[in-house]
């Protein structure tokens, strides 16, 4: 098996709205915010290579939207999730599987693309599984108005149009060596793949924990729908992290890729060694 980081680019939220109820004069050390209170944020996947099978782990904002529409979130950087596959020698058509942790724009907007003459949507990976559950598909479909603006239809019915969706029921659906782990309170039944790798155990952070920035338990984005729930589902699994020593795989954080966590002396969680990706797998 071979782990891949896969970097599709960057984009900017409010500071304030990915911090919540964290005043800025904390905050700001943690992502420094532009003159409009923006903060610059990754949109980085995770490609696994296991014999004949690609599995890609979200895949950013994609390439279809209104310049306008784009021009709200201010995309940036060199880096695209065709750039960084060619570099490792792959092309989206060899994407087996696509694990969609949830379903907000930046995380799959780039699972359907236009066709030639832009009339109507396709799936951007023609031979890939794309997979989700039925809890949370069904929230998207159905969203409330603190959701709406995120769970975009184009990016959700032409996956279930193709034919290429499939629900996973059991944790080990996917394949035997991910554990789909579900946790609320950021959007309903978000799945946050666990990779036994050589022993140890990667987990694909998503949105329960974006950055390492957000680390304490009460960190928690204005963005979460429940944001009580994301408290206990953090608490429970950092607790899990840390007696485990557990990587987490951070999809959000400009800068830090991975780390594992401890506590410190007023017993909150903190990273203990920060590393990117490559540097564990050698």
């Amino acid at each position: 098996m071979h782990l891949y980081t896969i970097d599709t680019g960057f984009f900017k939220l409010d500071g304030g709205a990915m911090y919540g109820v964290v005043p800025k004069s904390i905050w700001k050390n943690l992502n420094p915010a532009d003159d409009n209170n923006m903060c610059n944020w990754a949109m980085r996947c995770l490609l696994i290579e296991d014999g004949n099978r690609l599995i890609l782990i979200d895949n950013g904002i994609g390439q279809k939207q209104s310049d306008k529409f784009f021009g709200f979130y201010y995309l940036n950087g060199h880096q695209t999730l065709d750039n960084s596959l060619k570099e490792l020698g792959f092309h989206r058509d060899d994407i087996t599987d696509v694990v969609l942790t949830h379903l907000h724009f930046d995380h799959c907007g780039g699972s359907i693309e236009w066709n030639e003459d832009r009339s109507k949507y396709r799936p951007a990976f023609k031979n890939a599984i794309f997979w989700s559950n039925e809890q949370h598909w069904q929230h998207a479909l159905n969203s409330n108005p603190r959701e709406k603006a995120s769970f975009l239809t184009e990016n959700i019915v032409p996956i279930e149009e193709s034919g290429q969706l499939k629900f996973a029921h059991q944790a080990n659906d996917v394949a035997e060596f991910i554990n789909l782990r579900t946790v609320y309170g950021h959007t309903e039944a978000m799945m946050l793949p666990q990779i036994n790798y050589k022993g140890q155990t990667i987990v694909f952070c998503a949105d329960l924990i974006p950055s390492l920035g957000h680390l304490p338990v009460n960190y928690v984005m204005a963005y979460d729908i429940k944001p009580l729930e994301s408290m206990r589902d953090r608490q429970l699994f950092l607790d899990e992290a840390l007696a485990n020593n557990y990587i987490l795989f951070f999809e959000h954080d400009p800068v830090n890729e991975s780390c594992t966590v401890s506590k410190n002396e007023r017993g909150t969680f903190v990273a203990d060694k920060i590393f990117k990706l490559s540097e564990l797998i050698g």
